[in-house]
């Protein structure tokens, strides 16, 4: 894999790079607990935020329930910290054909993207839990940071509107996270770095899958409002953050 070049198109999207502060505390293996935690948390809010896609805009109502019942078991661990059954660490399928209910020029391009995406999360979810097992990290429920809440409160709250700016919104964190990912690789053992070096192109084709969404929704010029996006987004990274979080901003602590 080339790197760099899967990198510059991403770093050209982003306002700013992560901290040095942030990779000075998310490098300390004291801190690894939480760093893994919050990850696996945040590979199922991406799953979640592509089922709501499919489930608002896309998918009728029988396909909507059959994406509920996928992500059924991972919500569960996650927010009631239930005993991880194998499930998670199995393939995630979906035993339906997931139909459109309605035929907007955009709907089976989200369709096909927002499922793959899933499946994709959902897989790299097992993979964190598997290493968290391997190293007998205990899961345990942990606050969410203020990093998503605080671009999705930008958002607009008349359609179409509100999913160009949520499409924005999910460009914007895939390509944050392909960026952590690469800068903090370095930094870590042998195995996670190969890990985290190994989601790079995805997440990177997730942030490019959310802007070519955004652009056929929109129909027209989005710069505008990627740009007052990209100026947020870089705002919460750039300020001070009381809470170690994966997409936290520059530590206090």
């Amino acid at each position: 894999m080339n790197t760099a070049s899967l990198l510059s198109p991403i770093l050209n999207f982003l306002h700013c790079e992560t901290p040095d502060s942030w990779i000075a505390i998310a490098r300390r293996s004291e801190n690894l607990p939480l760093l893994l935690t919050d990850h696996l948390v945040c590979e199922l809010k991406a799953a979640q935020t592509g089922m709501w896609l499919i489930r608002r805009y896309v998918a009728d109502k029988q396909s909507g329930e059959a994406l509920l019942a996928l992500l059924k078991p991972y919500e569960a661990f996650v927010h009631e910290e239930q005993q991880v059954p194998e499930v998670l660490f199995q393939q995630s399928t979906l035993t339906k054909k997931i139909l459109p209910k309605n035929d907007t020029a955009y709907g089976a391009d989200l369709l096909e993207k927002m499922v793959l995406l899933i499946k994709e999360e959902l897989h790299h979810f097992s993979q964190v839990l598997e290493i968290m097992r391997i190293r007998q990290i205990p899961y345990k429920k942990i606050t969410a940071s203020r990093y998503a809440k605080g671009m999705i409160r930008e958002v607009r709250t008349h359609d179409p509107a509100t999913l160009i700016d949520k499409l924005i919104c999910g460009a914007y964190i895939e390509a944050r996270s392909c960026e952590r990912f690469a800068k903090l690789a370095p930094f870590l053992d042998d195995e996670l770095n190969r890990f985290y070096v190994s989601l790079l192109r995805s997440e990177a084709r997730h942030y490019q899958d959310y802007l070519t969404l955004a652009q056929q929704v929109a129909g027209g010029d989005i710069s505008e409002r990627v740009d007052y996006f990209g100026r947020i987004e870089a705002q919460l990274i750039q300020s001070p953050d009381t809470e170690f979080r994966f997409h936290s901003g520059v530590p206090t602590c």
